[in-house]
């Protein structure tokens, strides 16, 4: 056999891996309810599991004497446990007798994902390391097979990601892209094990035949129904209880239609969304009448999201002009005039509305019209991509784009009973940030606490008599709205109540570059599905910079006070090395995507340049650097200068993306810092790619005897996996929210700072 079949396979196990963790992380969203920590323990519990794979059950890649028979057992394995591990991502809640819809605590998502992603990922990690091993055999070193290999891989992640993201998850659903995948690596699987015609009829063949049937049962499942039987038979397990009708996915997100007589309830990603033609009367009654009574005379109304499904009906029973609609996902609204009701029929269709699909904070940064109401119908930040539209940043925007006496709306969660600690934080923090925008806030505390804010003192002044009388003069016709009704809410003891429960309150201010609100959001919802993690999420409020770079700087200590104890543990420095460059790519990564979407908007294809650009460069990296693998005989002094490059790159990061966006407004500024990001995701994979090959060559060159190639690649890769597992898992959920940008690179150079003070060492140790 040559090696063009398994250079082959390397692709299609970059691909594959890509494929199924975009695949189960939609899955796993959408029956977790999803937010920023459920996405950071999924993603955290498959890079843990990679990890385990590569180094645990890759180490025994040494022992077994027929490697291409393992390899070939471990894709047909991980093809088999794709579809099964899809059906259980859907099946699992019925199992836990949890019901659609019931949100789950931090310990059932923690278990529940890590069993669901373990076939997958443990078999997917451990093709990396029989994959180096393999290619060693047809190599002159050791290293440089290592490195060829994290290249196809990387080049295989890059095609596959683009793929998932911008065609497969458009089209197919999940069983059909998991069988898809599945037939991919049964058929290369058959090339790799292709016999000679001599042995044909030998009994080692025997595994080739059975690689030949597994692929033509993949392939009756994809062109036949099967598939689709059983992905409704999974839907059916996943909505228990539910008449579900429709099941569709964009690159946004999955829509569930489930009827109930006449009744059509729109899930986006496990969540109930719109429910037409009877919605929730009561709180968009409040959320729009309470608003557009305290106006003077409403005209222009803009609703960001949520607003079809009776929100626009409301707004329409006033005289207004027009109604902008800013929607992201075009899908929901199509899934809504699939099944319309009379309600949304009237809403979609009024002359007066004009729909805009795009990210709301887009849409307020680039349009020219002013508007009297800007309603926020997203119900707090629940992570980083909706917490622009609660930052200071975005509260500054809108208020330009409001006419005189304009008003800015939004919810968050409330109580009229108790107000726990953590809702405190919550609600202190975002109305902390809308008084440090707006003249006047007003809030109106409830089960869901309204807030307006606005730059007149009208807001204020207006009470529940005005309110009553302008309601009757405009002829308003509402389930619930009555002057009883009116007074009562606005009664000054609710106010006082709510005051009093917020009082000492600490002052702070959520912004794009520190998104505090995400946080104070996630600590809100653990104590409702966790309260037993409550006291751990108040810990994590107390980090600061000092504290997190004198652990770091605690950690590097002991470290090389064990080096220079025992010379032998300086071995262990190059995979600390590789883990704090895996903690490192994860956040820095993270740092662009997050500061390119609170500036330039949710545009989605645009996050997947970025992504792209950064595989490019971790493929051109690592390519180059396997290339000069060899003529090097140490690389000792390149791999220092690669940690350098890290440390600097951490610093300079935040400074080159932020400080030109106090004048983005200005047409060359914009479109240089647009060139800038897509080349800071490129030099951050360059980054990676050189690092990871120079590191298996200086790993190897201290091993002696057999194994070298095995113990290496899974050692490394297990280390860069693990890297990434604690970044992806701190990143998104406690770094950036509660430090900062800025002082979250900071900490990552600090980290850097002591892997390459115990890389210095190693140098020095191996020297004697």
């Amino acid at each position: 056999m040559g090696t063009s079949f398994l250079k082959v396979s390397f692709l299609v196990m970059g691909a594959s891996g890509i494929v199924a963790q975009i695949v189960l992380l939609r899955e796993l969203l959408v029956s977790f309810l999803g937010n920023e920590l459920t996405l950071g323990i999924i993603l955290a519990n498959w890079l843990i599991l990679e990890a385990a794979g590569s180094f645990i059950i890759g180490k025994s890649v040494e022992r077994v004497k027929k490697k291409m028979e393992a390899y070939v057992f471990l894709q047909i394995f991980f093809s088999v446990a794709l579809p099964f591990s899809i059906y259980l991502c859907r099946a699992f809640k019925s199992i836990l007798l949890a019901t659609p819809g019931e949100g789950l605590g931090f310990a059932p998502i923690l278990y529940s994902s890590f069993l669901i992603l373990l076939p997958v990922s443990l078999s997917h990690g451990a093709l990396f390391t029989y994959g180096c091993k393999l290619h060693s055999q047809y190599g002159p070193k050791e290293a440089a097979s290592i490195g060829r290999v994290y290249v196809f891989e990387t080049i295989g992640s890059m095609v596959g990601g683009l793929l998932i993201t911008f065609l497969l998850v458009q089209y197919f659903h999940s069983f059909e892209i998991a069988f898809m995948i599945s037939l991919l690596n049964a058929f290369v699987s058959v090339f790799l094990l292709w016999p000679e015609r001599k042995l044909l009829l030998r009994i080692q063949n025997l595994f080739w035949l059975i690689t030949i049937l597994y692929f033509l049962l993949f392939l009756l499942l994809l062109l036949t129904p099967f598939s689709d039987r059983i992905h409704q038979s999974s839907l059916r397990l996943q909505w228990k209880g539910l008449n579900v009708i429709h099941n569709e996915s964009s690159i946004y997100g999955s829509i569930t239609v489930a009827q109930r007589e006449e009744q059509f309830t729109f899930f986006t990603d496990g969540v109930p969304a719109i429910t037409t033609p009877v919605p929730d009367i009561a709180a968009i009654e409040d959320f729009v009448h309470f608003p557009m009574l305290l106006h003077e005379k409403p005209a222009r109304v803009l609703i960001l999201s949520g607003g079809a499904g009776g929100m626009i009906r409301e707004v329409l029973k006033y005289p207004v002009d027009r109604v902008d609609y800013v929607e992201l996902d075009p899908l929901l609204l199509e899934m809504i005039q699939r099944f319309p009701t009379p309600l949304t029929r009237a809403e979609l269709s009024d002359p007066r509305v004009r729909i805009h699909y795009t990210d709301g904070r887009f849409f307020v940064k680039r349009t020219p019209d002013r508007f009297d109401l800007i309603f926020i119908g997203i119900p707090g930040p629940q992570e980083l991509q909706t917490n622009r539209l609660f930052s200071a940043e975005f509260f500054s925007m809108a208020s330009k784009k409001m006419n005189p006496g304009g008003i800015l709306v939004l919810t968050l969660p409330g109580s009229l009973t108790y107000i726990s600690p953590e809702l405190a934080d919550l609600n202190g923090c975002i109305l902390d940030t809308l008084k440090t925008v707006f003249k006047h806030v007003r809030i109106m505390p409830g089960e869901t606490n309204l807030y307006f804010a606005s730059d007149s003192g009208q807001l204020k002044t207006v009470t529940s008599g005005d309110m009553a009388q302008r309601f009757e003069e405009r002829g308003i016709h509402a389930h619930l709205f009555t002057r009883t009704y009116i007074e009562y809410r606005l009664h000054e003891r609710w106010l006082n109540w709510f005051q009093k429960s917020m009082d000492g309150k600490e002052v702070r201010i959520n912004s794009d570059f520190r998104p505090l609100g995400v946080f104070f959001n996630l600590s809100y919802w653990n104590a409702l599905f966790s309260p037993y993690l409550s006291n751990l999420f108040k810990r994590f409020e107390r980090l600061s910079i000092e504290l997190a770079s004198a652990l770091a700087a605690l950690l590097s200590l002991l470290f090389i006070i064990l080096f220079l104890k025992k010379p032998r543990f300086s071995g262990y420095a190059l995979p600390y090395a590789i883990f704090t460059s895996g903690f490192a790519d994860m956040m820095l990564n993270l740092a662009i995507i997050f500061t390119f979407q609170t500036l330039y908007g949710y545009l989605y294809h645009q996050i997947g340049l970025l992504i792209t650009l950064f595989m490019v460069g971790t493929a051109l990296g690592s390519g180059l650097m396997t290339h000069r693998l060899d003529r090097m005989s140490k690389g000792s002094r390149l791999f220092l200068w690669t940690e350098g490059s890290f440390i600097l790159f951490a610093l300079f990061l935040p400074f080159v993306l932020t400080i030109p966006s106090y004048h983005l407004e200005k047409p060359l500024v914009y479109a240089l810092l647009y060139a800038t990001f897509l080349l800071m995701s490129f030099i951050c994979g360059i980054l990676v790619g050189l690092q990871f090959p120079l590191a298996t060559h200086l790993y190897i060159n201290t091993l002696t005897g057999e194994g070298r190639v095995g113990h290496a690649a899974g050692l490394l890769y297990g280390a860069d996996l693990f890297g990434g597992f604690f970044g992806g898992m701190l990143g998104g959920v406690l770094l950036f929210p509660i430090l900062g940008l800025k002082e979250s690179c900071f900490m990552m150079a600090v980290i850097k700072l002591s892997s390459m003070i115990l890389i210095l060492l190693f140098i020095k140790i191996q020297k004697r």
